[in-house]
């Protein structure tokens, strides 16, 4: 049987070869140093680079992912009302159609230009109703608004105590808005009563008014001319 010839090897030459190399170097001029510091030094850049290069993406991703996340939110949040605005449709629907209704009804309690004359006849025949005198019933300025027209009523009636009531009463239950403001109460004679009030009925103002109420309308601030 033949013999496997020994390897002999001087690893404490080898080791102060490879210290040799490491001896002397000029930091100022790498590319003089031997082999080994050399690929050494090679590698040693090639990781930091790398390192750099691995964290500045990391960061960027980190960044990235943050900014993603809070997008999450933001959407789940908005998901999550959309859901319940769309689980209540049907109940903001019935909603909608109510004060719709409900806007309608006021508008008609609101008189129109031509029926405005009916009603100040029936201002008036409710306080003759009542047996009250007259001694003013004078219209006033209209004052326009955006969507209405406010027509204040100059009134003077003397009467009994109860009827002035009963007059305040009806005035209140007409089908059309008419409020009393202002009202005074001052003896007369014989138990007569004076009342003064300015009576304030409203009347909704058709589309033409409502247009040229908007042309006539001051701009409002920060609008450009």
């Amino acid at each position: 049987m033949a013999k496997i010839p020994k390897l002999d090897i001087d690893f404490a030459s080898i080791q102060d070869s490879l210290k040799a190399q490491f001896v002397g170097l000029d930091p100022n001029d790498p590319p003089s140093w031997p082999a080994l510091p050399r690929y050494l030094l090679c590698l040693a850049v090639t990781a930091l680079v790398v390192g750099g290069l691995w964290f500045a993406w990391l960061s960027s991703s980190d960044e990235e992912l943050t900014a993603e996340r809070a997008k999450e939110t933001v959407l789940k949040d908005d998901f999550t009302k959309k859901l319940a605005q769309a689980a209540n449709l049907d109940a903001l629907k019935k909603q909608r159609e109510q004060v719709q209704q409900y806007v309608t009804q006021l508008e008609k309690q609101l008189p129109s230009k031509a029926e405005m004359d009916a009603l100040l006849s029936d201002i008036n025949q409710a306080g003759l109703g009542r047996s009250l005198q007259f001694e003013l019933f004078r219209p006033g300025q209209i004052s326009v608004k955006e969507y209405y027209a406010e027509l204040p009523i100059a009134v003077r009636v003397t009467g009994r105590y109860h009827d002035i009531g009963a007059f305040a009463a009806d005035i209140a239950n007409l089908s059309r808005i008419v409020t009393l403001n202002n009202l005074t109460l001052v003896p007369f004679k014989d138990g007569m009563l004076t009342m003064d009030t300015t009576a304030k009925t409203f009347r909704y103002l058709d589309k033409s008014e409502v247009e040229l109420q908007r042309k006539s309308a001051p701009p409002a601030k920060g609008d450009k001319k």
